[in-house]
């Protein structure tokens, strides 16, 4: 089996706010084989980025474009999906966004392979690496922005309780802006929207920067909230400043990860900024051969995996295979919230089941379609012309 077409399309709604939701636009990343095969994945980055990534032409042996290293390559072996993902990511040395765009291909492709073999992505996955094969049903936690207010807050907490979900997550939005009173009011908020039964998560949204001591402060205020983790409360690369935060053993849990877009980066989280919960972006860090990575590094070192997942439910389904088969992560962040592009991409959605839990989907490949009427709904046109050659242009959806 050949691969014989790499096919990116660029999907947005019709007006763009800057509120952090990473809903409003998406790349998808289509792969076509000679067989008739074809997988999709999505990429969680900036789309027009990520598609000069797949097509720009080659600077030198260390700058080769993803499009490039894949077209012609045989896929027949889950094999051929570890070794392709080392192609792509030697030929892209110095592409820094390299993982971030590759991600999209790389769920493409582990969907394609195990469509081929007749089963779900999860199991393939357990047999490569040798882990249990037995799929667990996962916790959903509604991840929702803060509201504006408090009070705003507050009614989307409730809303959420009343729609039965049994944890919820708060992020960004005014946190961290305000001053210690009003961040401590919004986790108030949240609490008593959602009742004391509920478990409550807290996304900072990387307020405090590189500052450990008010991160340590807030979680001190926070913790009589009973909040499962403070998220995020510093930047992404303040390894020191979360070495310093573990240091003083805040009365919280502390969970960062979503701005890994590489292994390293995860694992420096993990190993010197001490946090107990990793979360991974399966379309940020290079796809899902990358995010297994951090699972067993998790898995290792005694730390929780949780997916990061603000996008569709295409990639809460990659998401969830990475992670599956393994019991002890009971934790899945779920999109409750979104743009209609994100609730609307996928045919066959992951329902959270009577009983309050999210299952993966038993079939083969991912488990999920892709809605072709929402694509052509959203879909912008892009064309990339250097000079007098066309380097891009968006493939038919047929």
């Amino acid at each position: 089996m050949k691969i014989i077409a790499i096919d990116a399309f660029y999907l947005r709604m019709p007006d763009i706010t800057d509120a952090a939701d990473g809903t409003q636009d998406t790349l998808l990343i289509r792969v076509r084989t000679d067989a008739g095969l074809e997988g999709w994945g999505e990429c969680d980055a900036s789309p027009l980025v990520s598609i000069a990534v797949y097509c720009c032409p080659m600077s030198h042996g260390n700058i080769i474009n993803i499009r490039e290293s894949l077209l012609g390559e045989t896929l027949a072996h889950p094999d051929d999906v570890l070794r392709l993902h080392e192609k792509v990511m030697r030929n892209g040395l110095d592409i820094q966004h390299i993982q971030h765009a590759y991600s999209g291909a790389d769920i493409a492709l582990w969907d394609i392979i195990a469509q081929k073999v007749g089963k779900p992505v999860y199991r393939l996955l357990a047999e490569m690496f040798g882990t249990s094969d037995t799929a667990h049903a996962k916790i959903p936690y509604a991840s929702v922005l803060f509201g504006d207010t408090p009070e705003d807050t507050y009614r989307i907490a409730v809303r959420l309780r009343e729609q039965g979900y049994r944890a919820a997550k708060f992020g960004w939005g005014p946190m961290g802006k305000f001053g210690e009173a009003n961040d401590i009011a919004l986790v108030r908020a949240a609490r008593e929207g959602m009742g004391d039964a509920a478990q409550v998560m807290l996304d900072a949204g990387v307020a405090w920067g590189h500052d450990d001591a008010t991160a340590y402060a807030r979680a001190e205020a926070f913790s009589q909230f009973n909040p499962t983790w403070l998220e995020e409360p510093l930047a992404p690369d303040a390894i020191a400043a979360y070495g310093a935060l573990a240091q003083r053993k805040p009365p919280v849990p502390i969970a960062a990860g979503e701005g890994s877009s590489t292994y390293r980066m995860a694992e420096d989280l993990v190993v010197h900024g001490g946090v107990q919960f990793v979360q991974i972006d399966v379309g940020r860090i290079g796809g899902i051969t990358t995010a297994f990575r951090v699972r067993q590094l998790a898995e290792q070192r005694g730390v929780q995996y949780v997916n990061h997942t603000f996008k569709s439910h295409l990639s809460l389904a990659a998401s969830l295979h990475v992670f599956a088969t393994n019991a002890d992560f009971k934790l899945l962040e779920y999109p409750a919230a979104g743009s209609a592009l994100s609730q609307q991409l996928t045919t066959e959605p992951l329902r959270v089941a009577s009983d309050g839990r999210v299952r993966v989907k038993d079939a083969p490949g991912l488990g999920v379609r892709v809605n072709l009427e929402t694509l052509r709904r959203y879909v912008v046109p892009v064309r990339i012309q250097v000079g007098e050659e066309t380097v891009f242009e968006q493939a038919s959806l047929v």
